[in-house]
């Protein structure tokens, strides 16, 4: 039976372009499809019929509100996965994902803190709450003397300096100088660029990832006045898409990675 790859979390566009280039029979999903484990066998809805297919590869590239028992099930089936499955389980919950990567990073001052929900956190400084398992940028609240909080919740001291991004996909690495109109900075703003690799940051971010087993992994840091890095986030799937650079990277080695020991 000729291998049959499936891709899913991509948008159409950048589907279409990497089925094009395979040149082969593959399943393509934008949204998350029907899935089952059987025999150790990985099952999938194709995009139209019923009949599940037998999936050889699967490149999962996406993060939805409800995908963590999906991952969860790719783990189970233990197959070729891009990402490693396990390791995408291990990241996707945000707080969780945190407190692992701190055991990796070299820059991972300053102490964090927690606190349950319905809590007055007593802050010594300008401090900033995480919660939630979003990795986009949402569920963070600055404060500065004091906050209760509504959710589970991280709680770390705000720095100012430059958001950092660093993606790592195989051996290539990119740095994003994050931008945006307030403290919170996005890949997505209009003014956010590539700049120069720093070596110490693209070594951190290669061992959080060697931590947890990714293969594509992204950091993101500030870098205080000072110039020293401090980690702030994980992601299991960072934006391959704002810039054509990072795109052909990522397409490459997804493309080389679904063709390797294929003949």
């Amino acid at each position: 039976m000729q291998p049959l790859p499936c891709i899913i979390g991509l948008d159409a566009d950048e589907l279409a372009d990497i089925k094009q280039r395979y040149g082969g029979p593959m399943v393509c999903h934008e949204l998350l499809p029907q899935m089952m484990v059987r025999d150790r066998q990985l099952f999938v809805q194709p995009a139209s019929g019923a009949r599940l297919l037998p999936i050889s590869r699967m490149v999962f590239h996406g993060i939805f509100a409800d995908d963590h028992d999906f991952i969860t099930g790719l783990a189970i089936w233990a197959g070729e996965c891009l990402p490693n499955a396990a390791a995408m389980m291990d990241c996707r919950l945000k707080l969780p994902c945190l407190a692992r990567a701190l055991r990796f990073a070299s820059f991972a001052d300053p102490p964090r803190g927690y606190s349950s929900p319905g809590l007055e956190y007593i802050a010594s400084g300008p401090s900033v709450a995480k919660w939630g398992n979003w990795h986009c940028g949402e569920n963070k609240e600055r404060f500065d003397d004091s906050m209760v909080t509504e959710n589970a919740s991280i709680v770390e001291p705000f720095v100012s300096g430059e958001a950092i991004r660093v993606v790592v996909i195989g051996d290539s690495a990119w740095q994003i100088r994050l931008e945006g109109d307030d403290w919170l900075k996005s890949i997505h703003h209009d003014t956010a660029s590539l700049i120069d690799l720093d070596s110490a940051l693209v070594d951190d971010t290669r061992a959080v990832a060697r931590g947890f087993g990714l293969e594509i992994a992204a950091n993101d840091y500030i870098v205080d006045t000072n110039g020293v890095p401090h980690l702030l986030e994980v992601n299991h799937i960072p934006n391959v898409t704002r810039f054509p650079e990072t795109w052909e990277g990522y397409s490459t080695f997804v493309l080389d990675w679904l063709t390797a020991d294929c003949g």
